[in-house]
Parts: C-alpha cells; sequence; structure tokens
C-alpha cells in the first residue's frame, strides 16, 4: 500500500492518497482544495484513481471534488448524511471569507460496514459522527483515516451545526480505541498518530 499525504488549502487539511502498487488503482481521501496538485501526486507515482472519498462535507474537505471528479472520472463517495452539505460549499466557505466550488453529488453514499475495494486493497468504513452526522472513518489493517474525529492529543470540533461532543468521544471510544494500539491513526489535520497513543494520552478522550 502506497500512502501520500498532501496538505491543502488554507485550513491545512490533509488530503491522502492511497494506491495499489500492484495494479495502480488508488484513491482519494478528503481532496480539501488545490486540485492540481492533487493530479500531479496521482500522475507522479503513476496511479488511477477508482474513488474519491469524503470523511465528511465540510468545505475544507472536499472543496476539490468538483474538479478532481471532472479530471479523473472517478466515483464520489460520502456519508448520506453529509451528502447535502456538497451542494452548500460556496455558502459555507463564504462564512470563512473563502472560496469554494460547490461539490457534484455522490455516486454512492457510505453506510457503516460497507466497504470499499481497490486494486488489491479493501477498506472498512465506520460511521463515526460527532464532528458532523456523517462523518466516516476509513479503516484497513494497521491504519485508519479518521477525517477530523480524532487529531494527535486533541479532537474534532463540536459547535458547527450537527456537531455533538458526547456524541464524538462516544464514537473514539466505541469505534476507534477497539481497533488496536497499534494502528496508526491519519488525521485530517496536523500529524500521524496511533491508535495506542490516543488511547493512553489523549486528555479529551482517553482512558488511561
Amino acid at each position: 500500500m502506497l500512502i501520500k499525504d498532501l496538505t491543502v488549502g488554507p485550513i491545512m487539511a490533509n488530503c491522502y492518497i492511497v494506491g495499489c502498487e500492484e495494479t495502480g488503482e488508488a484513491i482519494v481521501i478528503d481532496p480539501g482544495a488545490e486540485a492540481d496538485r492533487i493530479l500531479f501526486s496521482l500522475a507522479e507515482s503513476g496511479l488511477k484513481v477508482k474513488y474519491i472519498l469524503n470523511t465528511h462535507g465540510h468545505f475544507d474537505h472536499v472543496g476539490a471534488n468538483k474538479m478532481l471528479k471532472e479530471s479523473t472520472g472517478a466515483d464520489l463517495l460520502i456519508h448520506p448524511l453529509d451528502a447535502p452539505m456538497l451542494g452548500e460549499l460556496a455558502e459555507n466557505a463564504a462564512a470563512w471569507g473563502l472560496m469554494s466550488d460547490n461539490s457534484p453529488p455522490p455516486d454512492r453514499t457510505l453506510e457503516d460496514g460497507d466497504t470499499v475495494s481497490f486494486g488489491n486493497i479493501t477498506f472498512q468504513i465506520i460511521h463515526t459522527p460527532g464532528h458532523s452526522p456523517g462523518g466516516i472513518s476509513i479503516y484497513s489493517d494497521g491504519y485508519v483515516f479518521v477525517g477530523d474525529t480524532l487529531f494527535a492529543g486533541s479532537i474534532g470540533r463540536t459547535d458547527f451545526p450537527g456537531g455533538s461532543h458526547e456524541t464524538l468521544i462516544a464514537s473514539i471510544r466505541n469505534k476507534l480505541f477497539v481497533l488496536g494500539d497499534d494502528v496508526k491513526v491519519y488525521p485530517g489535520h496536523m500529524g500521524i498518530t496511533t491508535i495506542g497513543q490516543e488511547r493512553r494520552y489523549n486528555p479529551f478522550c482517553g482512558t488511561g
């Protein structure tokens, strides 16, 4: 498995390219901005995008959906509870003094327990609401991409519409912390961590 991390846009969101080295198929997780950089990175690695996955619908994670989908023809996937946000990106970005293109609607929606396969790799979808109603985490043995659910030493904001602190903590403790201490956590902002590190030491949701 090939994993490339690009920090994109003024809010510095992490976009991840995950590729199957045997087949050259790939997914792009959270193309928040700078579609040209993402496309260049894909071409540099010789990867063809099969799916664009959004961990949630906030504009800083989905702002390049439109251009990336138009350029690659990849299917766009998101949880149904966050799908309505895709048509509101321009308005939501403007509230931050920024600009964003509205996204096309999803080609397919993702529910808890669904799987997404590309090349020889299969990921499981885990519904992890709290930061947003339709937040998801994307898991394969040893790796989980969590969007803005969990950060190194912190957690996602819950003061946006549809957010819930109690729901977020439950998602982290009941759905992420059970994955195993050695699982690498790829968050939507800042650096990589592990489940074990956050379970032990995260001041917001750690269990000691």
